[in-house]
């Protein structure tokens, strides 16, 4: 089940969501093309978590920094896409109920809280966490709660036959979520030495979810 697009119309032009779409897009190719390679730069500006625990400074910036650069760096094709993908379908709408100076706030402070709760579940990782996921995720939270019957253009794959649907975003978010929250209890059980930080998509997610309403501006009586 993949989303392609929304029926829910913006007055506002997302200014900001096209403009942390080729921020990470930008920060993505300068990851490939870099000298030093990817690798190093992921070590050197992912957010480790027990460098952020234990304050080590073995990175080139703070390790509470890294929390920032991290937000913007991904490992691959496929997870730039992928993310990149829901927050355009998504992001619009929360950037046009907040406006853009609030809703980069909010993403970032969603991305905020996502690192700390990957953090907080295992502090004694080495493995650099990377990608615009944990915001993202809040970013999903806020628009299940706002807007759950919206209609969600879906691409639904039945074996070799490809169809596309409207879902409402309740369900469509609905069983994003439900899979966040399974793989991240099945996920407890194993040493977490790589692969998905799934702490930090629920951790985003129940922040976005719970504190979307204290982010809207207060609406002038008429």
């Amino acid at each position: 089940m993949i989303p392609y697009k929304d029926n829910n119309p913006t007055a506002l032009f997302p200014f900001v969501t096209i403009g942390i779409v080729l921020l990470n897009i930008v920060v993505f190719l300068y990851q490939i093309a870099s000298p030093s390679g990817t690798e190093k730069i992921v070590f050197s500006y992912g957010a480790i978590p027990h460098y952020i625990v234990t304050f080590d400074k073995v990175q080139p910036i703070h390790p509470v920094l890294t929390i920032f650069s991290a937000m913007f760096m991904h490992g691959g094709v496929f997870h730039l896409a992928g993310n990149m993908l829901y927050l355009w379908i998504f992001g619009d709408n929360i950037e046009d109920q907040l406006g853009h100076l609030r809703f980069i706030i909010f993403y970032i402070f969603c991305g905020i809280v996502a690192a700390f709760a990957q953090v907080i579940t295992s502090p004694d990782s080495f493995t650099p966490m990377i990608g615009a996921s944990g915001a993202i995720s809040g970013v999903l939270g806020a628009y299940l709660l706002l807007f759950p019957r919206a209609l969600v253009h879906t691409l639904i794959f039945l074996v070799f036959f490809v169809t596309m649907v409207k879902i409402p975003a309740l369900i469509v978010i609905g069983f994003w979520a439900i899979i966040q929250f399974i793989n991240g209890l099945i996920s407890t059980g194993f040493t977490r030495e790589g692969g998905v930080a799934w702490f930090a998509h629920i951790g985003g997610f129940i922040t976005g979810l719970f504190t979307i309403k204290l982010w809207l501006p207060r609406r002038s009586k008429q």
